[in-house]
C-alpha cells in the first residue's frame, strides 16, 4: 500500500520543458526528506533534487542547478519537478523517492547510496532530443 507513482515524462527537444509529478500513497510526505533521481541507460543513479521536512531547504545538484525546481503540495500528498532549458544529458528514467533525514538535504541530494534507491515507483522516462 505504501508507493509512489511518478508521472510526466515523454519525449521532447532542446531548450523544452517537462514537469513531472509524483503521487504517493501509505505515508504521508512531509514526514520524509523527498528526492527526485534520475538513472540513464547503464549507469548509475545520480541526484537531482531534494526537498527537506518543511517548506525548507530544498537542494539541487551541479547539473540541473538553475533550470529544476522541486515542489511539494502537503495538502495532496504530491510533490513536482519543474524542468527547464533541458538538455539530451538530461535524458533517463526520473524515479521520486523518500528518505529519513541524514545530514542536510544538499549532503543526501549528493550522495545517492544515503537513499532506498529501487525500492519505490517504476519511474517516468524522460528523452531529449537535440
Amino acid at each position: 500500500q505504501v508507493k509512489v507513482v511518478e508521472s510526466g515524462g515523454g519525449l521532447v527537444h532542446a531548450g523544452e520543458s517537462l514537469k513531472l509529478s509524483c503521487a504517493a500513497s501509505g505515508f504521508r510526505l512531509d514526514s520524509f526528506v523527498t528526492g527526485w533521481f534520475r538513472q540513464a541507460q547503464g549507469k548509475e543513479h545520480e541526484g537531482v533534487s531534494c526537498s527537506g521536512l518543511s517548506d525548507g531547504p530544498t537542494a539541487y545538484t551541479a547539473p540541473v542547478k538553475g533550470r529544476f525546481t522541486i515542489a511539494r503540495d502537503i495538502t495532496n500528498n504530491m510533490v513536482y519537478l519543474q524542468m527547464n532549458s533541458l538538455k539530451p544529458e538530461d535524458t533517463g528514467v526520473y524515479y521520486c523517492v523518500p528518505a529519513s533525514p541524514h545530514g542536510t538535504v544538499q549532503e543526501m541530494c549528493d550522495h545517492p547510496h544515503l537513499w532506498p534507491l529501487g525500492e519505490w515507483g517504476e519511474g517516468t522516462q524522460v528523452t531529449v532530443a537535440s
